[in-house]
């Protein structure tokens, strides 16, 4: 009888954000629009870098496996939110879900890494302007981005047993518009503590490992900085920074607040809702971030744009 009574789940349901038929519509509109305006800027970003001989540096070469990795990020739940809210299907075979978590956690840890690392690079460029080419040589970047992507896949794939190796026999309705892990470990019949202690522990050591080596860089850059007489050199140097800095303050923001609080101490709907920040804000203003507070990139647009329009006329 046990047995019988905890079997499997074959498929869950996706809430999503709105039941309202005329709600869905726009959110539909304006969700495509976003994803199609936020593949095309970072798709726009690498192409840009390659093509352009002086953004062949350490720093743009990161910048570059950033937006790929925002491609990739926002893809893992935009297509199936756009799906759900076209078509009002809002199943997701069990299989289904677990891809879409590992997916998700493994884009998602993979560009907490890569923000980590370009605030290294930006601390060896301001406090070790002389050893920077040998700091972050191509071999060294590489070794980064390999790294970043193998803790991404770690992270996804611990997660992803503690979740899925749960019984899930009673309700299948997952209050978000993708499989993360909080609204899932919910829906589990059997005790999750353990479940919840060890994603927590994982998600949190490399949130809190990522986030430590971020402020540790900018405390040493700041100190760096403030020891420049001039105030327009500090302010210069800085603003190499702000771009960078921004993005981490809006990921990190959102994803400490969603993964770092006790689950008994928020819900899943406000959870969803927080959740859009970090998977779909952060990689649609990523782009925009990067190209109007970025001098070099906004001159290597302008300089493309001139060559074409050259070749027209």
């Amino acid at each position: 009888m046990e047995r019988k009574n905890q079997t499997t789940l074959e498929k869950f349901i996706l809430v999503g954000l709105s039941d309202d038929p005329k709600v869905q519509i726009l959110l539909f509109v304006i969700g495509l629009l976003i994803y199609v305006l936020t593949v095309a800027g970072n798709l726009a970003i690498i192409l840009l870098i390659q093509v352009d001989q002086h953004l062949h540096t350490p720093m743009y070469f990161l910048l570059n496996n950033l937006s790929f990795t925002e491609i990739c990020y926002i893809t893992t739940t935009m297509p199936k939110m756009l799906w759900d809210l076209l078509s009002g299907d809002k199943t997701i075979s069990f299989a289904g879900c677990a891809v879409q978590m590992y997916s998700f956690l493994t884009t998602a840890a993979t560009e907490g890494v890569i923000l980590s690392v370009m605030a290294y690079d930006r601390y060896a460029a301001i406090c070790h302007p002389l050893h920077y080419t040998m700091l972050m040589s191509q071999p060294t970047c590489r070794w980064l981005l390999a790294a970043s992507w193998v803790i991404g896949n770690l992270n996804a794939v611990v997660n992803t047993t503690f979740v899925f190796s749960q019984n899930f026999c009673g309700p299948n309705k997952i209050v978000h518009f993708f499989c993360d892990i909080p609204p899932v470990l919910h829906l589990s019949c059997s005790d999750t503590s353990l479940a919840e202690t060890g994603t927590f522990i994982v998600s949190g050591s490399i949130l809190i490992t990522t986030l430590t080596l971020i402020v540790f860089s900018y405390f040493l850059i700041v100190s760096a900085v403030l020891k420049i007489h001039s105030v327009q050199a500090r302010i210069k140097t800085f603003s190499t920074c702000a771009s960078h800095l921004t993005v981490v303050s809006i990921f990190y923001s959102s994803a400490i607040f969603t993964y770092m609080r006790p689950s008994s101490s928020h819900s899943m709907g406000e959870d969803s809702l927080i959740s859009i920040l970090y998977t779909i804000i952060t990689p649609f203003l990523n782009p925009l971030i990067y190209s109007f507070r970025n001098k070099e990139m906004k001159s290597a647009l302008l300089n493309v744009l001139g060559k074409k329009m050259h070749c027209v006329f």
